[in-house]
């Protein structure tokens, strides 16, 4: 399982021109699954998105949680993150999760999210062509991956 976690001050997901998710501060997670994937990703996956100390304190060190400001989540599927470009110009995607599995895992996953979590958690939409609008605070951007 692989999350590229961005530390956002708004974020929204349109599909066909339709806001379907769209959170103030927070996290913006872009996730994808690849095959042998399981609840074990999935949970600790969602401990250490819920439990990573990426947000400013007092002194402006990276030292509070989601929880702690008050932020949310939008959680976005996206396969391409098992793309590989190692050889040739098209990506392979040999390596993600089949879409029946992804589509599974990714509501195990919102789903898990919801119940650890009083923040609200927000969503694309699986398998649709979706437009990601976001302003990224700081940059922060982190990629998590979990064999």
């Amino acid at each position: 399982m692989r999350i590229v976690l961005q530390r956002v001050s708004r974020a929204e997901v349109r599909v066909g021109g339709r806001v379907v998710g769209r959170i103030a501060r927070g996290h913006l997670l872009l996730v994808g699954f690849k095959a042998g994937d399981g609840q074990p990703q999935v949970d600790w996956m969602a401990d250490k998105v819920l439990g990573l100390r990426v947000f400013a304190d007092d002194e402006g060190k990276m030292n509070r949680s989601l929880e702690e400001v008050g932020g949310d989540l939008l959680v976005v599927s996206q396969f391409t993150l098992y793309g590989d470009v190692s050889k040739g110009r098209r990506p392979s995607f040999v390596d993600a999760a089949a879409p029946d599995v992804a589509d599974a895992l990714y509501g195990d996953f919102v789903r898990t999210l919801r119940s650890k979590t009083s923040r609200r958690v927000e969503t694309g939409e699986f398998g649709a062509m979706m437009e990601v609008d976001f302003v990224n605070d700081g940059p922060v951007t982190l990629v998590l991956d979990r064999d």
